[in-house]
């Protein structure tokens, strides 16, 4: 297919499935319509199957996963970790009981292969999607590359109404403690608006200096995986590199946000999880019904179980326990818009709004970070090696 217009045709389906996104609140996600139009598109011949590889998306998402990887790692605060380190230890909590849940009952009813990329989609968002893809395709597994696919593209689906119940719940407790008296409410912190700082010369800030700067904490990450044969997975080094450049000031929060190439890079990385849907049969996604409804099912039980026990026991409520938990299925933005609504829709005053919100929202925004952004990334890339 001529390149110019594969690349016309897969931005018109993203811009399609950004405007239903954003109509639906992000309760029918992007990735879904995106997923249901290059289902339909494929398997009728009205996409060819060299769509993806003609437009030269997928080329460069391949190229630059690294890249977004280190991007995320500089998103992340050590500071505000350890400030929410109850909530970071639920979210690790949560995903430990997807993996856990799925080893023991899900392998009842599915290969290992398949649960494995069951665990890394429940709990992960695109990076372990694409990792567990990786590591299926490496090994001729068309199906089980195209298995995390549905699991991400349905995610929101089951994650934000679920979320929006129970995060109610805890607003409603909440609103009661402000009520009585009891509901300790901390003044919000003012932030100054101020030129993030780093050590880095001019002359690499600039969009070709950020890539260069970027590119070779990359090649680090793949550098430090090579010489451990794989037992440091370079999209895991990337991160930890992305974490410490951030803290040491060496790489500023958000690296490339800002930076005229950062649009195409996270469309392109998305477009990688795509790929496998083009040679695969309606037979074997009708296939996958089941496995993918047991993924659901056991996978956040799993999540519901970790999350609530280990909240009771650092003494968060069980709704907001379970709340953070389930933050594996969206991530941010998710965890704002939820944490938001919840306050919104419980709180009869500015006051009540703003004290709800208060206690909600930190641990949410924290939690999708904990489980999606850094612990499921670790754990699929552990978990990964055993695809074969």
């Amino acid at each position: 297919m001529n390149p110019v217009t594969a690349f016309t045709i897969i931005m018109l389906i993203w811009a399609v499935s950004d405007f239903v996104a954003k109509k639906t609140k992000s309760l029918v996600s992007s990735l879904l319509v995106a997923s249901i139009i290059f289902l339909v598109g494929f398997k009728t011949n009205v996409f060819p199957e060299d769509l993806l590889t003609s437009s030269s998306l997928l080329a460069l998402g391949q190229t630059v996963v690294g890249f977004i990887i280190v991007h995320i790692g500089t998103m992340i605060s050590i500071d505000e970790l350890k400030k929410q380190w109850k909530t970071v230890v639920i979210g690790v909590a949560a995903v430990v009981g997807i993996a856990a849940f799925m080893f023991l009952i899900g392998s009842l009813f599915l290969d290992q292969n398949y649960v494995i990329g069951a665990i890394g989609a429940v709990s992960g968002g695109t990076i372990s999607v694409i990792i567990v893809q990786d590591a299926a395709l490496a090994s001729g597994l068309v199906m089980v590359a195209v298995f995390p696919v549905l699991i991400a593209a349905f995610q929101g689906l089951i994650g934000f109404p679920l979320t929006s119940l129970i995060l109610r719940k805890e607003a409603t407790r909440l609103k009661g403690e402000y009520r009585a008296g009891t509901l300790k409410v901390e003044k919000p912190e003012e932030h100054h608006e101020a030129e993030p700082k780093t050590i880095l010369p001019k002359a690499l800030q600039t969009t070709a200096g950020t890539l260069f700067v970027v590119g070779v904490v990359v090649m680090v990450a793949a550098y430090v995986n090579n010489i451990t044969d794989g037992v440091l997975n370079k999209f895991v080094v990337a991160l930890l590199l992305g974490i410490l450049l951030r803290a040491f000031g060496v790489l500023k929060p958000n690296i490339l946000s800002g930076i005229d190439a950062y649009g195409l890079m996270m469309l392109a990385i998305l477009i990688i999880i795509f790929g496998p849907l083009a040679t695969s049969s309606v037979d074997d996604l009708i296939a996958l019904v089941g496995p993918l409804c047991i993924a659901f099912a056991v996978g956040v039980s799993g999540s519901v179980v970790f999350s609530g026990v280990m909240g009771k026991i650092l003494g968060y409520s069980i709704p907001m326990s379970i709340a953070i938990g389930l933050t594996t299925l969206y991530g941010f933005p998710g965890t704002m818009i939820l944490s938001q609504e919840a306050a919104r829709s419980v709180g009869e005053n500015e006051q009540e709004v703003a004290a709800i919100e208060g206690q909600i929202l930190p641990k949410m925004i924290i939690a999708g970070f904990s489980t999606v952004t850094i612990t499921s990334v670790v754990i699929t890339s552990i978990l990964a090696e055993f695809i074969h």
